[in-house]
């Protein structure tokens, strides 16, 4: 199944980011849509709830940031995967939403919490409790979608991001997946010192006194 495929990816994902060959994740789906949903047979309860919840939280726990290029519809499934992503672009007529009340079924509490905090609480009331769609324009105007554009500009995006401190991304988004526990809070205070101790930031201070871009390594 496609979701089988994706933790597969994802494992290596994991083996390519600490090797600092794969500085940026993107997602995307294949025309039209970046995904029209999920298959709902079976889809209330058993494995492929347990697989879907595993990729969702892998895309968070993955130390790159992961990248959503939206072209087309993402309902269902395909707005979980969009509000895993830690950024997120689209064609301004791409339609976004969970219409679960529409069909009977309910998502996951995780997917309750993430679609109100990346989408704003008002928002994901509406897609969750009213089952309203939004376009990715709607959503770039309330900050939900971060830019708009199509698969060139997505592309010229990751590579910025690919330029920037990879310590210092990992440890960000460390921060910002963090539940405040005691462990997150020593987990991120250890990545904010490595992120300081390392030859990057040595690097990323020295470009800067000498005008140029740097030159990060992920050391």
């Amino acid at each position: 199944s496609t979701l089988l495929e994706l933790l597969d990816v994802q494992a290596q994902l994991r083996d390519e980011i600490e090797s600092a060959t794969t500085r940026v994740v993107v997602l995307t789906g294949a025309p039209p849509a970046f995904c029209a949903g999920a298959d709902l047979t079976g889809v209330e309860e058993g494995q492929f709830a347990t697989d879907l919840g595993s990729v969702l939280r892998n895309f968070t726990e993955l130390a790159a940031p992961v990248l959503a290029a939206i072209d087309g519809p993402a309902l269902g499934a395909g707005t979980q995967l969009v509000v895993a992503c830690d950024l997120r672009i689209a064609t301004p007529g791409s339609q976004l939403g969970i219409p679960a009340a529409r069909l009977g079924l309910v998502v996951d509490q995780w997917t309750v919490r993430r679609v109100a905090s990346e989408f704003t609480t008002p928002i994901g009331r509406s897609m969750l409790v009213g089952a309203e769609t939004y376009t990715a324009a709607d959503l770039h105007r309330t900050g939900g979608i971060h830019r708009l554009g199509g698969w060139d500009d997505a592309l010229e995006w990751a590579q910025r991001l690919a330029a920037l401190a990879p310590l210092t991304m990992a440890a960000h988004k460390h921060g910002l997946e963090a539940d405040g526990g005691p462990h997150d809070a020593d987990r991120f205070e250890q990545l904010r010192r490595e992120a300081w101790a390392s030859a990057d930031a040595e690097e990323g201070k020295t470009a800067f006194l000498e005008k140029r871009r740097p030159d990060f390594r992920g050391e």
